[in-house]
């Protein structure tokens, strides 16, 4: 477990079919900061994983393997009344422990909000796209 993540009382599980329509909802409240453009069905061809409480998916992750030990965070969300309550810190950290490697990620500069999570997580800033968005 990473440092000062605590033990959650949710479940993490991969992306099924059946969380689709809870996942394009969240993917569609999300923008324009999510991954614009993708099917959520799509993301069923990757490493795509959900978090759910008592039963409702409240977020998802999807991720690809590029080589060995070198990954991509295509797109992650959380359910808008449920943002800044540790729930992406705590899907992304069980990911990151599942696939330990070099991990890469595009965020627009001004999503404060998923930078400051990142950078918790112990991501550092490389580069910079300009009007890449």
């Amino acid at each position: 477990m990473l440092p000062g993540l605590m033990e959650h009382p949710f479940e993490i599980r991969r992306m099924t079919e059946a969380d689709l329509g809870a996942v394009d909802a969240i993917q569609t409240a999300s923008r324009p900061n999510s991954a614009a453009g993708w099917s959520a069905r799509d993301f069923l061809a990757h490493e795509a994983w959900v978090l759910l409480a008592q039963g409702t998916l409240l977020a998802f992750l999807v991720a690809r393997q590029v080589i060995d030990e070198e990954f991509e965070l295509l797109n992650m969300a959380v359910a808008s009344a449920q943002r800044r309550q540790g729930h992406a810190k705590a899907l992304f950290a069980d990911v990151l422990q599942r696939f330990p490697g070099i991990w890469f990620l595009e965020v627009r500069a001004s999503n404060v909000a998923a930078l400051a999570l990142y950078e918790a997580l112990g991501f550092h800033r490389s580069g910079r796209r300009r009007e890449y968005y």
